[in-house]
């Protein structure tokens, strides 16, 4: 009695119309796999076309390639990526621009005196610590020892040639050099 219940169950309409609705169920839910790997993939792939080919891979093998695609999709979102590059630029910015010799452009270190390339002068040493110091200080923060300026090379010549005639050349007539 019982397998003809049931025989008569699965012939009638009442099978049919639960086998509708299951592949309709599992129709709406392939489509709905097909979107979620369209916006999963807009949001972590730049380029158009390649999102394009990761909805149809996710679309055409069902549910295969959407686990496909789940094995070789991007592993950050764009907009991450985005945020990781700004900060990036932002601690470069603080960190400030990386310290270079200003003839030849070769990159010095904050506690250089010379550039080791060209031999320019960067900094000058104090005269108790040796230690380098910036050009704006008064003092040397390692001794506190006031800093004394020293003319920069050549310097005393220029101004020794303005106020009295080089060795060798006398005066003209009238008193003026020659």
């Amino acid at each position: 009695m019982r397998s003809a219940a049931l025989g008569a169950v699965l012939d009638g309409q009442g099978w049919a119309l639960a086998r509708t609705l299951l592949l309709l169920l599992v129709g709406v839910f392939w489509l709905a796999v097909g979107y979620w790997t369209f916006k999963d993939a807009r949001r972590r792939i730049q380029r158009g076309w390649l999102v394009a080919a990761a909805t149809l891979l996710g679309l055409v093998p069902p549910f295969l390639g959407a686990l496909i695609y789940m094995l070789f999709r991007p592993p950050e979102y764009l907009d991450e990526v985005r945020e990781r590059e700004l900060e990036m630029r932002a601690l470069q910015h603080l960190r400030g621009p990386d310290e270079r010799c200003p003839v030849c452009r070769s990159p010095v270190e904050a506690s250089f005196l010379v550039c080791p390339v060209c031999t320019t002068r960067l900094r000058e040493a104090c005269v108790s610590c040796q230690s380098p110091l910036e050009r704006l200080w008064q003092v040397c923060p390692y001794c506190e020892t006031p800093v004394v300026r020293r003319p920069p090379p050549g310097y005393a010549d220029a101004v020794g040639e303005a106020s009295s005639p080089p060795p060798g050349r006398g005066r003209g007539r009238r008193g003026r050099p020659e």
